[in-house]
């Protein structure tokens, strides 16, 4: 060199931290995201179950023609399990629904976080017209106030 100073190599303590400083906010980043798509999984797992859930009470009162009016229900009741209608032997219609309505709710309770269900029911004005359905499923979802709602309806 000419005017006699040396070269330099390697790096500098200062471009050394200013290197980790990125990468440690790149990594915390890639933590985010990573964080956002475990909560997306879970809240898609949720709406999933109370799709099946819903459909799966559907089914039953589909099934259940004659006990139209004993599938109506709000959040907080409750329904015991009627134990004729576990056997072969049989059991009413209205036992059939509030052993449908038992179990549904235990189903809600047990897969979903405070998971609640409700079921609004409008008879038909006159004979021969059919019976309308609004299933109603409500969960807590972690980070939310207010519960998250599904609902469907359809007519029988």
């Amino acid at each position: 060199m000419a005017n006699g100073m040396k070269s330099q190599s390697g790096f500098t303590m200062v471009e050394t931290l200013v290197a980790l400083v990125v990468l440690a906010i790149g990594m915390l980043g890639i933590a985010a995201l990573y964080l956002n798509s475990l909560q997306a999984g879970r809240t898609a797992i949720y709406r999933t179950q109370a799709v099946n859930l819903a459909a799966d009470l559907a089914d039953s009162i589909r099934s259940n023609r004659t006990a139209m009016a004993n599938y109506g229900n709000v959040y907080g009741d409750a329904f015991a399990e009627v134990g004729a209608c576990a056997t072969t032997a049989g059991c009413a219609p209205a036992e059939l629904a509030a052993t449908d309505l038992s179990r549904w709710k235990a189903a809600l309770a047990l897969l979903l976080p405070n998971g609640q269900g409700q079921v609004v029911v409008t008879l038909p004005p006159a004979a021969g017209e059919p019976a309308t359905y609004i299933i109603t499923v409500q969960w807590a979802e972690v980070g939310e106030v207010n519960p998250v709602t599904f609902q469907i309806g359809f007519a029988t």
